[in-house]
């Protein structure tokens, strides 16, 4: 509320020195004065306003413990929609200690490994079904330093990431078609979380599961009872009351699932 109140302050201040410079007569030597101080303060709150709103937004983050900022993007060719990339990835690594969990919707993803972690990634997932040889790909993001993670559509069987899953950190399993935020959660990625959980734990693999599209309060914790180790949530954490109310639903989640596992062990 305080960070909505004091960006609300500066839409409001910005407005009025709009306004007073449209009046203002500029042939006029005392008007270009006053023109030129409304430059200086303009300037003062826009950095007033990018420094309340990074503040705020890691201060949330920190205070809920948010460990992974996933960061989705695209390129209008594996997907319809396009997305920020690189330029906008570097921006926010200057405000942020999270873990940039760095979401590659993209064609040849390949390409790009070297990029991503220059910018300030920490992993970089990228789509099974935009490459040829994911051994490479796999190889290529280790070798900048990065953790790997690979994902799947939802018409992907399963069995398909297999092979790779001793050389990941991560299976991204979409519950939407990737390209849009917004958009329910698939019922059927319930079975799909669940296999690839068996499958894990069958072979002793320490990939963590990650769960992206359509997770919200209600079904969160079926989701993380199916198997999900990470929650990727958009719409429902920044479209819906507060941030930090809806990041505290999912939180709550996953203490729910750490006291029940610390139940089974006693």
């Amino acid at each position: 509320l305080e960070l909505q109140a004091l960006i609300k302050d500066h839409e409001e201040t910005m407005a009025n020195i709009y306004r007073y410079e449209d009046i203002l007569d500029r042939r006029d030597s005392m008007a270009q004065l006053i023109i030129q101080e409304l430059d200086k303060l303009k300037k003062s709150y826009g950095k007033k306003r990018r420094t309340v709103i990074e503040n705020g937004a890691e201060a949330v983050f920190e205070e809920k413990k948010i460990e992974y900022l996933h960061i989705d993007v695209m390129d209008g060719i594996f997907v319809p929609s396009i997305s920020f990339g690189m330029p906008l990835i570097t921006s926010i690594r200057k405000t942020s200690r999270q873990f940039f969990d760095v979401h590659l919707m993209i064609a040849d993803p390949g390409r790009y490994i070297e990029e991503f972690a220059a910018c300030g990634a920490d992993g970089v997932t990228f789509h099974l079904e935009a490459v040829e040889d994911a051994h490479k790909v796999i190889e290529n993001i280790h070798k900048a330093g990065l953790k790997a993670g690979i994902s799947i559509k939802p018409a992907t069987p399963v069995e398909a990431v297999y092979p790779y899953l001793s050389e990941v950190e991560m299976v991204l399993i979409m519950s939407v078609e990737p390209g849009f935020g917004g958009q329910p959660f698939m019922p059927e990625a319930y079975d799909r979380i669940r296999q690839l959980r068996s499958f894990l734990d069958e072979k002793g693999l320490p990939v963590k599961i990650e769960v992206d599209g359509g997770l919200g309060k209600k079904n969160v914790r079926d989701v993380i009872e199916a198997g999900a180790d990470v929650c990727v949530a958009g719409s429902a954490v920044f479209k819906k009351r507060s941030i930090s109310d809806n990041i505290s639903q999912f939180m709550k989640a996953f203490r729910e699932k750490e006291a029940l596992h610390k139940e089974r062990l006693e």
